[in-house]
């Protein structure tokens, strides 16, 4: 009796032991290399800005908080980015702005899709120095002129880098912030007349990154605002002149339209593109 009650007790430990090592392999998020790596979504994170963490760096008007990570059940396909549809935590960065011109077919665009000229993110304008929020909540990856790493080229950046470098045109560019949203997408926001962040920082939506300006290649003051996935696979043309004279890589990673996960502005005049305007590649975004 008293060997049973011994092999009933070895049993019940090695239940135990199996069933703990089950919730080890289940751990959804793993540090490696001072970074933290979330498996279901192949995205990485700084250990110090996790998604969720209140903490902040530079410029802060209060406690941070990033958005949710986005459910793996988001994505139609594996290694695609989720669709606009599912995307939320919003704001305009710029809440009262007029749109000045929309995401689609434009003279003034510079990239080409369906051998049209086209404008990749919005322009919002309100008056040179106002307050440009961030969209959503964040972490920073560029602020500066320092950006276009971050910008989804899709080639060889080093001609168009040393091209910088050796002629001194740094000063030339567009202030630019880039915040990775925590949800698979980037936003991009341009012409700053100066930024208040700096790379790292962990951002909430509607708090401030800049003042409204017209740095770099611009008309008058005003925030272009874009939006775009790493992970997606199409691909839009840059116009052939910024490529022979800039020396930038020939395409770059297809945008979306912003209005698509901005909040409904009933003052706002929504004339961009529709769906049936588009090429499929691109209307097969809008949803």
């Amino acid at each position: 009796m008293r060997r049973l009650r011994l092999l009933g007790l070895l049993c019940c430990l090695v239940a135990l032991a199996f069933v703990s090592l089950s919730f080890e392999g289940t751990v959804p998020a793993a540090r490696s290399g001072g970074r933290t790596t979330d498996p279901a979504r192949g995205d990485t994170f700084p250990a110090a800005a996790q998604p969720g963490d209140a903490t902040t760096g530079g410029a802060s008007s209060g406690p941070a908080e990033l958005s949710p990570q986005a459910p793996a059940r988001w994505r139609s396909e594996p290694g695609r980015p989720a669709p606009p549809s599912s995307l939320t935590g919003y704001v305009w960065p710029l809440p009262h702005g007029r749109l000045t011109q929309p995401f689609g077919p434009s003279p003034w665009g510079s990239l080409v899709v369906d051998h049209k000229l086209f404008h990749d993110g919005i322009d919002l304008a309100t008056f040179c120095g106002d307050r440009v929020a961030a969209a959503h909540a964040g972490v920073v990856l560029a602020a500066g002129y320092h950006y276009d790493t971050f910008m989804g080229w899709a080639g060889d950046l080093t001609p168009y880098l040393e091209r910088l470098d050796q002629k001194g045109l740094w000063t030339t560019l567009p202030i630019v912030v880039v915040i990775d949203d925590g949800n698979g997408y980037r936003s991009v926001y341009a012409h700053f007349s100066r930024v208040v962040v700096k790379p790292g920082q962990v951002v909430r939506a509607g708090q401030e990154l800049g003042l409204e300006g017209r740095r770099g290649h611009a008309t008058g003051c005003h925030l272009h605002y874009g939006l775009f996935s790493p992970l997606e696979t199409d691909t839009f043309a840059v116009s052939i002149d910024l490529v022979t004279h800039l020396l930038v890589p020939q395409r770059e990673i297809a945008r979306i339209d912003p209005l698509l996960v901005l909040p409904q502005r009933s003052d706002l005049d929504r004339t961009g593109p529709k769906a049936g305007d588009l090429p499929a590649s691109v209307g097969a975004r809008f949803e």
